[in-house]
């Protein structure tokens, strides 16, 4: 492929990735993690006529955890936010992503051994070091 085909593909990757919310996800038990996410997710399109609206990686294991991404659409959690409207505004957290993150760590409450999720991005910053 020529140089400029290479840097078409390239903008239109990064052009996808802005309209994703990346979620680093670590569990303890990737089976019962990944389906109570896909589930949710599910319920989710469901409620805002959504479809395909969100990907998840296969684990890797290490220390005793699994650890994976879950990529979803921003359009469906700006739908999400539209239809909670002011409780959507209520949950913990500064912006879009991280509200959305509050919410869904709220319904997989009780539903999924140990996890943990974290904006992809933000890890992956000098704040926080590089992983």
């Amino acid at each position: 492929m020529s140089d400029s085909c290479n840097l078409f593909i390239l903008f239109l990757y990064e052009l996808s990735m802005e309209d994703r919310i990346n979620i680093n996800v670590s569990a303890v038990n990737y089976e019962k993690t990944s389906k109570e996410l896909t589930h949710q997710l599910s319920l989710l399109e469901e409620m805002v006529h959504g479809e395909e609206d969100f990907i998840m990686t296969d684990s890797e294991f290490a220390f005793g955890w699994h650890f994976f991404v879950l990529s979803v659409n921003k359009s469906l959690v700006q739908k999400l936010a539209e239809m909670m409207g002011s409780d959507f505004d209520r949950l913990k957290g500064k912006g879009l992503e991280k509200k959305f993150l509050t919410w869904l760590t709220k319904n997989m409450q009780g539903k999924s051994p140990r996890f943990k999720i974290a904006i992809k991005e933000e890890m992956e910053s000098s704040k926080f070091g590089i992983f």
